[in-house]
């Protein structure tokens, strides 16, 4: 099995996006920071149960614990968190859909009600099993979800406008060799940029920016590559499209 393996997407844009898979090794270290964080919380909740309420109030609070450790402390960080909780932000991992799109509540309720079964009840043994034998890293959950544990893509830095855009920024560029169809597929990201997590959105970006680059002369050093993008389609097709993020603020 080789572990460095990448999930390529093909995107509307015309550009294959590699998502970094995470592997079994980068995925059991987060799964055991989360178990330490939640078998902690669930042992100090336990023994104040316990200690108020008797034997039955203790089971009743086990019962409970287990529930929202397994699956209500997953959910809300992969739905509210960027598909990270603790465990997976330590090790650099990332829940995301199959496309590359954030996960949503439906697709994260169910890979984590699947991890009762996987995990608590068989030990893991069908999730490690499932990874190593699947061509995307995918435990059970995962498949039935339809979602992908990927390494975290570090974003580039981001340089908003200072305020309206120069036209003498774009203007002057000689985009004479940027054809129609690299003019869709630089629209098309624009419009649907939003809809990418944080890191596969900048690698496409960069992916998109890094071919086009060399087409273009006159480009100034150093210029975003979601900015270059922008500028590209206004030297390109006439009006401005609208700023990164859409109120000056990266992936939005």
């Amino acid at each position: 099995m080789e572990y460095e393996d990448r999930r390529e997407i093909a995107t509307p844009e015309g550009v294959q996006l590699a998502l970094p898979l995470a592997n079994i090794g980068s995925r059991f270290l987060s799964t055991l920071i989360d178990l330490l964080i939640g078998g902690a919380a669930a042992l100090v909740v336990i023994l104040l149960a316990a200690a108020l309420g008797g034997e039955i109030a203790a089971t009743i609070a086990a019962a409970a614990a287990f529930l929202v450790f397994y699956v209500g402390y997953h959910v809300v960080f992969e739905v509210v968190g960027g598909g990270r909780t603790i465990g997976r932000r330590a090790a650099g991992l990332r829940v995301v859909m199959d496309s590359g799109a954030p996960v949503g509540l439906r697709a994260s309720l169910i890979r984590n009600i699947l991890r009762i079964l996987e995990g608590a009840a068989l030990s893991y043994l069908p999730a490690i099993i499932a990874i190593l034998s699947t061509k995307n890293n995918q435990r059970l959950g995962d498949l039935a979800a339809g979602t992908l544990v990927v390494r975290d893509v570090k974003t580039p830095a981001y340089e908003p406008p200072r305020a309206a855009i120069p036209p003498a920024q774009f203007q002057s560029w000689d985009v004479a060799g940027v054809g129609e169809q690299e003019l869709m597929a630089v629209r098309t990201f624009l419009d649907r940029r939003h809809s990418f997590a944080p890191g596969p959105r900048a690698a496409l970006a960069a992916e998109l920016a890094t071919k086009l680059r060399p087409l273009v002369p006159g480009v100034r050093p150093g210029l975003h590559d979601e900015q270059f993008l922008e500028y590209l389609a206004a030297a390109k097709s006439g009006p401005m499209v609208p700023p990164v993020g859409g109120s000056h603020t990266p992936y939005g």
